[in-house]
């Protein structure tokens, strides 16, 4: 049994629930039913319908069965329920890098990765980097190309939809 923690946000763990339920509840009865129709109607070794149809329950299956160990083994943390000083799980932090660039993380669990909204896994190296740091304490990460390091300029305990949808502005005024 996989002993590594699972620390999930309850917005992550719900959209976890929501593709098994999908999966589960409405893809696999209609692929299901498809395989069946396919199967009556004789030869299988020759018959795309089928064969298809066996692949996509496969594949369906694995994916229930590791969406549901990931959901069995979680920690569901709600970030907004945070008011420590210290970057952890859940924060939506912003650095700015030695040439300037500012940049809004949210650190949040390895299913909720989103690198397009700079949802970054407490297991990154940027993740990794920023857990424990304070506002005002560099982190540095380390790269192929040499290090990178960043000045933690604000912090904030949210749920993912605030930090997602909070103008950063609004964000340093109210540090500042």
């Amino acid at each position: 049994m996989n002993t590594r923690n699972n620390y999930i946000t309850p917005q992550g763990h719900q959209r976890l629930q929501d593709e098994l339920h999908q999966l589960y509840r409405v893809e696999r009865p209609e692929v299901t039913q498809l395989v069946t129709w396919a199967a009556s109607n004789g030869d299988r070794s020759e018959n795309a319908d089928y064969l298809y149809g066996k692949k996509r329950l496969r594949e369906i299956d694995r994916r229930v069965r590791f969406l549901t160990k990931r959901l069995e083994a979680a920690q569901v943390i709600d970030p907004s329920s945070i008011t420590s000083q210290k970057i952890q799980f859940g924060a939506t932090v912003t650095v700015v890098d030695e040439n300037g660039l500012e940049k809004t993380y949210s650190i949040v669990g390895v299913d909720e990765v989103d690198t397009s909204k700079n949802h970054l896994s407490w297991q990154s190296p940027i993740g990794k980097a920023l857990i424990g740091k304070e506002v005002g304490d560099e982190a540095i990460i380390h790269t192929p190309n040499g290090e990178i390091v960043f000045e933690i300029i604000f912090l904030k305990y949210q749920t993912l939809s605030e930090a997602h949808n909070s103008p950063r502005i609004k964000c340093l005024l109210t540090f500042s």
